[in-house]
């Protein structure tokens, strides 16, 4: 299996621990939930496609926003967002 890369913006980093409590390298273990949840995010794919990950990490749902560079995933931001949480307990059936 091939390994999964990421990147990130450091200052968008801190800016989002500083917001949502989560950072970046905590947020790409999502990727690797099995029932993982893949939205593409239209309204905000202007320059580039970017897409909504929620999967699972510990207790919770966390919702990753990201895009794809060439074979890297860019982390863009993430947290525990109600929203996230309710479409992947939809989608996996959870209720």
């Amino acid at each position: 299996m091939e390994e999964i890369k990421f990147e990130w913006d450091h200052e968008k980093d801190i800016e989002n621990f500083r917001k949502h409590k989560v950072p970046f390298g905590v947020a790409q273990l999502a990727f690797l939930d099995p029932r993982r949840v893949i939205i593409h995010d239209f309204v905000h794919s202007v320059r580039e496609d970017r897409y909504y990950l929620m999967g699972r990490v510990g207790d919770g749902i966390i919702t990753v926003r990201f895009t794809y560079r060439g074979q890297i995933i860019r982390i863009i931001g993430a947290g525990f967002w109600r929203k996230g949480r309710k479409i992947y307990e939809e989608e996996n059936n959870l209720y």
